[in-house]
């Protein structure tokens, strides 16, 4: 079946901190006034300029723990997926006949004592069709910290999952997860054309380098969606957002707006099918066609730097606990023969 062309739309909005919070009751005072301003925007653009897919920043509705203690985060401000924050959205989706991505903090009651950084995707119908409990994190539990137990309950593609919809396969990767080139070639590797990806970042040269090579190398659409306003890690407010963008299979902007207001205006057409002839007829030097991914088995089956199971036994408590798994992991990496500063020195 043939794709038309169809618009997805960046949703950059400003986001307040749940971990200000006094106590979880004002924290979810919090968490409602966000999913007001999204769905706000969401409406107001769905009036104007109606678009299939709309896209939201990273954390956009809780905000970043900021250090915050597990537990307490957990108790603080983080539920389930579908839970309270997924419900509102499930609602407008199926109300305007959109697709909604998303991000929260998710907790899950066959994980105690554990959250997940999550990325999901609402249909049309405003039924729950993916999600995504980011791998590579640098402040928060992963999947990868209990890696046995995780894969006993979810298989490979359960774990990096992509969805066939009308509008093309598409998949999710978070912020600056799209600087780690092996997680969107899995979810290349099983059909994504689109990733919807909410961030919440400060300008970085590297990411919007990433978001570029990622398009690129691996011929999908990007959909980036940023925080406007402060980011959530920045504890004094000063560091900004903004800079939502829609790249293409070619790496080529689309669509580009640099300010940190609210806005929806970064909005793009997405063509399904010329991104397929392009992987067909391999146009680029670089295409998928020429790729020869058995060269590289012997590296990837050996390579093991951050040690996987480092909570297995025990969830994280804090961000502090995963020095000594940093720590391990230059080990590894000298043992390897990468060459690394000397930390006395740092």
């Amino acid at each position: 079946m043939t794709i038309a062309p169809w618009r997805a739309t960046s949703v950059q909005m400003t986001s307040d901190l749940a971990v200000a919070a006094a106590n979880p009751t004002e924290a979810w005072e919090v968490i409602r006034r966000n999913l007001a301003t999204g769905m706000r925007l969401i409406e107001a653009a769905q009036a104007t300029q109606p678009a299939q897919v709309y896209v939201t920043p990273e954390f956009a509705f809780q905000g970043a723990p900021q250090g915050m203690p597990v537990e307490r985060w957990i108790a603080q401000a983080c539920c389930s997926v579908p839970g309270p924050i997924t419900e509102p959205l499930q609602a407008l989706a199926a109300k305007l006949g959109i697709y909604i991505g998303g991000n929260q903090f998710e907790t899950a009651a066959e994980w105690p004592g554990r959250y997940f950084n999550t990325s999901f995707l609402i249909d049309a119908r405003g039924e729950l069709i993916l999600r995504y409990r980011r791998v590579t994190t640098a402040a928060f539990p992963s999947p990868h910290d209990f890696m046995d137990d995780y894969r006993a309950s979810n298989d490979a593609k359960q774990t990096f999952p992509v969805v066939d919809t009308p509008l093309g396969c598409l998949a999710m990767i978070p912020c600056m997860e799209i600087t780690v080139p092996e997680v969107s070639r899995v979810m290349m590797m099983q059909g994504a054309e689109v990733i919807l990806h909410p961030t919440n970042a400060k300008k970085s040269a590297s990411e919007d380098a990433a978001k570029i090579a990622r398009c690129a190398e691996n011929k999908f659409y990007l959909v980036s969606a940023n925080v406007a306003g402060p980011i959530g890690f920045s504890v004094d407010r000063t560091e900004m957002g903004g800079r939502s963008r829609i790249v293409d299979f070619e790496g080529r902007v689309l669509s580009y707006y640099e300010g940190t207001d609210d806005t929806t205006c970064v909005s793009a057409l997405i063509d399904i099918e010329a991104l397929r002839r392009n992987r067909r007829d391999d146009e680029s030097p670089s295409g998928l066609l020429r790729a020869r991914w058995e060269m590289y088995l012997p590296f990837f089956e050996r390579a093991s730097f951050y040690p996987p199971n480092g909570f297995l036994k025990e969830p994280m408590k804090a961000i502090s606990d995963t020095q000594r798994l940093l720590d391990a992991s230059r080990d590894n990496m000298a043992r390897a023969g990468i060459a690394l500063g000397d930390r006395s020195n740092r």
